[in-house]
């Protein structure tokens, strides 16, 4: 069981950290000297965002979820 365990918090720990830094990469495009976006732009990044945390997040309560797929603006 130990095993298990030992796999789920190296794989939790590289995952975690692989998606908090690419959330840190969403913010750096906040730099409008460099990048032009709209509002709606980033309403549908963050949406985007919220909705797969709320399905990960009930994945651990529930037997089954699915992925919404691909972000796209």
């Amino acid at each position: 069981m130990e095993e298990k365990r030992e796999k789920f918090v190296r794989l939790a720990e590289q995952r975690a950290n692989r998606a908090l830094n690419d959330i840190r990469l969403i913010g750096n495009l906040s730099n409008r000297n460099a990048y032009s976006f709209t509002e709606e732009d980033v309403k549908k990044i963050f949406k985007a965002l919220q909705k797969e945390l709320d399905q990960a997040k009930s994945r651990f309560s529930e037997a089954e979820g699915a992925s919404s797929g691909d972000f796209k603006l």
